[in-house]
């Protein structure tokens, strides 16, 4: 036999491999909906009655519309009973994520995607709720008020929030999950999705949302968890069920979102080594590089096991210049950091977002990750990611030289000390500290040392006590600003909106929505609409004072402005009869 055909062997039962799977994906329709029937019809005994309940408390959130200070518009209002179910319409009462629609991805602040980036994650925002009681999950009802759709993923967690010892191990299983859709109503509704039956009873569940396809924010008001405290048994029906059927979903569940295949030392697996790598011998270690570099990165895991001359190109770390681990959020944890650590020598863009919570991701897993990987990183997520602490952030300005980018966004645990080590990263051109502690002493450090910043994001910064003097900071040092968030800040004046304007000439985008202290009557908003040309998109959302004269000048002087918000305005008649 020529030594062609052992590669071409591993080859063609790698490529069948896909080709099934693929096969699957498009039948899986029809075997969903009858494994789902069989779930359906499942039946527990009088004994084991049926617990219903309404969230206890919202224990994390990655967004939200309102104020950290006050309930409209929080992620808060989920907790309890519902408060506008089943009326219809924009109730402050409900519960509100920041964004909605493609236009934010438009926007110049948008910051670009990552490569390799599984096509079944779809998640934008999530929020977790904790429940009195322990129960095995029969359903889920979500009560949606206003524009529903949003939700596309609910989760399961095994820890116990109220427990006093911590648990051994921690587990996240979906209970149900699809693509974003397009709902053509407005009008409330109560979403009943039919979950999986899981092995472990939960009082944390968690709710992944893409707000993408709506016309206007979504509303949601409550959430009902269903269950029994025993393990419901299934009916004599399951007997019908076809073992494939359950191979299948087992399959398809570990490649959507865990990293089992991270956690296993390849380097141990007995690799073949045939006595010739066929035609692939003959091809560029280039050209076999682009071709694995269409894989995803479990795939690519999976496929470094077939053999030593894939299995070199599989942990070439030029294969994870940018690293997205955030659709592995439920399984990432210290091991798998480790075992990617020798692959990722030349790592330049790195997600960690939504991971290492509930004591999946150490202090000291984190240090030794990126003191390996952190001599070339330009961009790290790390959005939500509440294992941090003032040491990681210390190890990140020490380890990080090259940083340009890094968003903390939402991590509202870290202490307000910990923000001064950000101040050493010179070379800082986006920063994302939405919902963050940030004081104004690290603040001000920051902004002084960190002159080349082009986007800031200071939106709902709750512990900054004078926006004016952040306002005149930005318009000294930061004269290559082009974009500014400062959603929700609350004490601004037109004083630091004018030394702001005078010196950030640049600026595309700015964002003072429900800023209470501006008032049109300064002229503010005019002088802004002649100092800031380029402006591409502003937000005034929620300041009434807002007058035609500042929508004039708006229109005369800002001939770029593609995103104006003047939601919450009393214009509407000057606007409508232009």
């Amino acid at each position: 036999m020529s030594p062609v055909f052992p590669m071409l062997t591993v080859l063609t039962m790698f490529y069948y491999m896909c080709l099934r799977r693929r096969a699957r994906t498009a039948t899986r329709g029809d075997m969903m909906s009858s494994h789902r029937t069989i779930v359906s019809n499942s039946r527990t005994s009088p004994l084991n009655a049926e617990v219903v309940q309404y969230a206890k408390e919202v224990v994390d959130f990655s967004s939200h519309y309102g104020s950290e200070n006050s309930m409209s518009y929080t992620m808060w209002n989920l907790a309890g009973v519902p408060n506008v179910f089943p009326s219809s319409g924009d109730f402050t009462q409900t519960a509100v994520f920041r964004t909605y629609g493609t236009w934010w991805d438009q926007c110049p602040s948008a910051s670009l995607p990552f490569r390799r980036t599984p096509s079944s994650f779809q998640s934008q925002d999530y929020v977790e709720l904790t429940f009195e009681q322990q129960v095995y999950p029969t359903a889920v009802h979500v009560l949606e008020t206003y524009h529903p759709g949003a939700v596309i993923r609910i989760l399961a967690c095994s820890a116990n929030p109220y427990s006093p010892n911590p648990p051994a191990e921690v587990r996240w299983e979906t209970l149900w999950s699809e693509r974003p859709t397009k709902v053509n109503a407005s009008q409330a509704r109560q979403f009943k999705p039919r979950i999986k039956q899981i092995n472990f009873p939960t009082n944390l569940i968690r709710l992944e949302v893409n707000s993408s396809l709506l016309d206007y924010y979504t509303e949601l008001d409550a959430v009902v968890l269903h269950g029994t405290k025993d393990k419901p048994l299934l009916s004599l029906k399951t007997a019908l069920v076809d073992m494939n059927d359950l191979e299948d979903d087992d399959y398809e569940e570990k490649d959507g979102c865990e990293m089992d295949a991270l956690n296993k030392k390849f380097s141990s697996a007995t690799l073949g080594d045939g006595p010739s790598n066929g035609y692939f011998d003959k091809l560029p270690y280039e050209l076999i590089q682009l071709i694995l570099n269409h894989l995803s990165l479990p795939d690519l895991c999976r496929l470094a096991q077939t053999c030593r001359l894939l299995h070199q190109h599989c942990c070439d770390p030029l294969q994870y210049i940018h690293l997205n681990l955030q659709p592995y959020w439920a399984k990432l944890d210290d091991t798998s950091l480790e075992f990617l650590q020798a692959r990722c020598a030349l790592v330049q863009w790195l997600n960690l977002s939504w991971t290492g919570n509930r004591g999946f991701i150490s202090v000291s897993g984190f240090s030794r990750f990126l003191k390996v990987c952190g001599s070339e990183l330009v961009r790290l997520e790390l959005s939500c990611s509440h294992f941090l602490n003032d040491a990681c952030l210390e190890v990140i300005s020490e380890m990080c030289p090259n940083l340009q980018d890094l968003n903390l966004s939402s991590c509202d645990k870290l202490p307000p000390q910990a923000f001064g080590h950000i101040a050493k990263l010179r070379s800082l051109k986006r920063l994302i500290l939405y919902r963050t502690k940030v004081e104004q002493t690290a603040l001000l450090s920051i902004l002084n040392f960190c002159a080349e910043l082009q986007h800031l994001s200071l939106g709902s910064c709750v512990m900054i006590e004078d926006y004016d003097v952040i306002a005149s900071m930005i318009g000294a040092k930061c004269k290559s600003l082009r974009t500014l968030d400062l959603w929700r800040c609350k004490n601004i004046t037109e004083n630091g909106i004018a030394e702001l304007a005078s010196g950030c000439a640049l600026l595309e985008e700015l964002d003072l929505g429900w800023c209470p202290t501006l008032q049109s009557s300064t002229g503010c908003f005019a002088r802004l609409a002649r100092q800031l040309p380029n402006l591409q998109k502003l937000f005034l959302t929620a300041n009434r004072s807002v007058c035609d004269t500042d929508i004039e000048e708006l229109a005369s002087n800002c001939t770029r402005l593609q995103q104006l918000d003047i939601l919450g305005l009393t214009i509407w008649y000057w606007i409508t009869n232009q």
